[in-house]
């Protein structure tokens, strides 16, 4: 919740949006009170409040956190969305007890979602500790925000508004998006063509 809040800051709350481009775990520091501080702003863009997009020159992030877009201008334009994306991902390795991405191993970065996917759909455990039997609660929700942030297309994410809504709610009413390899027809945000576009450059 603190880490989509701070998100939400840097998204709205700035007199300019800032676009982090790599939030993964290492970048989340705690204080003694366990409140979670964003860190690491070398890859971060600033951009005006009236034009939502920015063009990529190169792909800038970390493996495995990285969204489509960012990787290449096939899958659309950068933005917030972006850091939705890479925010998905780090609450998947959370509810599911691994690495998203492994460069020595036979699993990548496409196969992990699909791992939580398939768990998901068919009501199977996720590969967590559980202590509580709300705990069971707690991760399914976890587990659905994070698959809809982590949608290939970017008008399919939510925005961090809503997902920090998401995350305040009890989960009851969440429901699991479709497959990675189909769009999904329900847009929870504004599409990228109808957005400004500037250069990564200004």
């Amino acid at each position: 919740m603190g880490i989509a809040k701070g998100l939400e800051y840097l998204n709205q709350g700035c007199d300019q949006h800032i676009l982090h481009f790599d939030i993964k775990p290492q970048n989340i520091l705690l204080d003694h009170n366990l409140n979670p501080k964003i860190s690491d702003f070398g890859l971060a863009k600033l951009c005006s409040k009236e034009k939502s997009v920015v063009t990529m020159t190169e792909a800038r992030g970390t493996m495995g956190y990285i969204a489509p877009e960012v990787l290449s201008s096939n899958f659309g334009k950068a933005s917030h969305k972006s850091d939705v994306y890479s925010f998905g991902m780090m609450l998947l390795e959370m509810v599911g007890g691994r690495k998203n991405f492994d460069a020595k191993a036979d699993t990548s970065q496409m196969n992990f979602p699909e791992w939580i996917h398939q768990r998901l759909n068919q009501g199977e455990e996720l590969k967590i500790r559980i202590e509580e039997d709300d705990d069971v609660i707690i991760v399914r929700k976890l587990a659905v925000i994070g698959v809809w942030c982590i949608q290939w297309n970017a008008i399919d994410r939510p925005s961090i508004k809503v997902v920090t809504q998401m995350l305040e709610g009890d989960g009851s009413n969440l429901t699991v998006p479709s497959p990675f390899t189909t769009r999904n027809t329900t847009h929870v945000g504004p599409s990228t063509q109808e957005l400004t576009i500037i250069s990564e450059l200004e």
